[in-house]
């Protein structure tokens, strides 16, 4: 096991993310299609957010029944803005940051993402899963 790797080696790079100006049935929609958990929420190249799949269940009635499930989620969806929504206080690394120290961040904290940002422009995230993959890779 390389002990001093980059988190960039592991790190998705090509990263789907969301504005201020989308709304959460958009956000849905990109959770689905692309089998994804997190996305990063930007203004410009700077991130600014990062809005889970876990976040938006814990505002949609996941319990409605005998109601259509997509009318349900577009009302709730349509009373929150993703900024509302989003976490704010990002804890963030660098792409030069060791995939150990990514490990220790993310094992200490109740998070499952981090944004990799370089001079102050969106770059890549990281996620528990892409750790897990990298220890499997070592087996």
């Amino acid at each position: 096991m390389k002990k001093r790797a980059p988190v960039s080696t592991i790190m998705t790079s090509e990263i789907i993310t969301l504005n201020t100006t989308d709304n959460l049935m958009k956000a849905e929609q990109l959770f689905r299609e692309n089998k994804i958990r997190h996305i990063p929420v930007v203004s410009g190249e700077k991130i600014i957010g990062i809005l889970s799949y876990t976040d938006l269940l814990r505002i949609s009635f996941a319990d409605s029944f005998n109601e259509d499930e997509n009318t349900v989620d577009a009302v709730v969806y349509n009373m929150f803005t993703i900024e509302q929504v989003m976490a704010k206080n990002l804890v963030s690394v660098s792409s030069t940051t060791t995939i150990k120290d990514v490990a220790h961040i993310l094992a200490n904290n109740e998070f499952h993402a981090l944004p990799v940002v370089d001079d102050w422009k969106l770059v890549g995230i990281v996620t528990t899963t892409d750790l897990i993959n990298y220890l499997l890779d070592q087996f």
